[in-house]
């Protein structure tokens, strides 16, 4: 019988364990959370064997994370104004609908104008920068799930050290002085719904699994950080008052406390959030017909309705794992998650009209990508039929 030479057995034994190591390594770094794996192995496939549409998108997917790959890395800490705290590092913004009282000398206390946008509250930049590092991290992350180029996830990688991270620019992990009205208050609840694009960073990092940029290290200090931040968020009277919240900023709270709770591993707290604030939400936002009051009275109905709507598919979406299934959970009062979805059909097959327009106009692009993500679980939607109507809407699996 012949045998393998020493050398060559050692160079055998080697390569094994390199390829070993490397295995270890392209592991994922945190499961996926919104995001379906199997669905976005299936489209990677049909990208690599050159299926037109699959590659139009992710050539598209790749200009976007081209063109993240020239912003940042964003700080909280590049602001003028000071928070009330006396340290940049707390993150600061303000009511967008408030506006200066003209009958005051000052202008304070600020006036409420439901749906008009203050444009004072676009010279902070703390919520316009959270929100443009996580839709970058998210759309890097695709670019090197789907081209394995390392140089967005080290670019991504960058962006979150000096968000979450440096000591010199990190973020502290709460939101004591979000939306705050001049001459009223530093900080309210609301504030809280401008965090909910975090729940973005999570599956970028799964999606980043196997970059040598995207370390353990690193991996778990961001979870150190949103553990902090979920504290944050679940026992102070700012949050908790947030979690009490009726509309879309109670469904928000939900959302983010969830999937948080998942990421750093506390299935417990995701549990019980769900079925203490989350299953009981039902009958209080939704009608026996699935519409919303709450959103339905606002100056801009369409867009709140999609907006909140798109939080309960994020919840439906996480829900199974802490073990409860929201998609088919039907209230003692006769309210589900499939008659909120099922509402809107009507709506987006042209057969109804709203009663009144939103004061600044909003598109379909968030219902139809509920409907994209929630039609497996209700086929009686026949969504196909409702998206013969957009042809220019572009269903993919990394929307949610």
């Amino acid at each position: 019988m012949r045998t393998l030479n020493k050398p060559w057995l050692g160079m055998l034994v080697g390569a094994i364990l390199l390829a070993l190591a490397g295995a270890a390594q392209a592991a994922p770094v945190t499961p996926f959370l919104l995001l379906d794996p199997n669905a976005l192995v299936t489209y990677k496939t049909a990208y690599q064997q050159g299926s037109p549409a699959e590659v139009q998108q992710v050539k598209s997917l790749l200009s976007k994370a081209n063109q993240a790959l020239q912003r940042g890395p964003y700080t909280v800490t590049s602001k003028q104004r000071v928070p009330p705290s006396g340290d940049k590092h707390d993150y600061i913004s303000q009511a967008p609908y408030w506006w200066p009282d003209p009958s005051k000398p000052d202008g304070k206390p600020y006036l409420q104008k439901d749906g008009l946008v203050n444009p004072e509250t676009k010279e902070l930049k703390d919520d316009e920068n959270l929100a443009a590092l996580c839709h970058d991290v998210k759309d890097l992350a695709l670019g090197y799930y789907f081209s394995r180029d390392e140089k967005y996830a080290t670019h991504a990688a960058q962006l979150l050290r000096t968000w979450f991270l440096d000591p010199a620019t990190r973020m502290n992990p709460n939101l004591n002085f979000g939306q705050g009205i001049p001459g009223t208050n530093d900080g309210r609840s609301f504030g809280i719904i401008e965090s909910r694009h975090l729940v973005y960073i999570p599956d970028a990092l799964a999606l980043l699994s196997g970059s040598k940029s995207v370390t353990p290290a690193l991996v778990k200090d961001l979870k150190s950080w949103y553990a902090q931040y979920t504290q944050w968020l679940t026992t102070s009277k700012i949050g908790q008052e947030e979690g009490q919240n009726k509309n879309n900023h109670g469904t928000f709270h939900d959302v983010q406390v969830v999937d948080f709770a998942l990421f750093i591993g506390n299935q417990e707290l995701a549990r019980r959030t769900l079925e203490t604030h989350t299953l009981p939400r039902l009958p209080v936002q939704f009608a026996a017909d699935g519409s919303q009051p709450l959103e339905l009275a606002r100056t801009r109905p369409w867009n709140y309705v999609s907006m909140n709507l798109q939080g309960w598919l994020q919840l439906a979406v996480l829900a199974p794992r802490a073990g409860v299934d929201l998609w088919h959970y039907t209230s003692p009062e006769g309210r589900s998650l499939s008659q909120a979805v099922a509402w809107f059909r009507p709506y987006l097959l042209k057969e109804k009209q709203m009663e009144r327009p939103d004061a600044v106009p909003a598109g379909n692009n968030a219902i139809l990508t509920i409907y994209n993500r929630a039609s497996p679980e209700f086929p009686q939607l026949r969504a196909d039929q409702v998206f013969a109507q957009y042809p220019d809407f572009v269903r993919t699996p990394w929307a949610i």
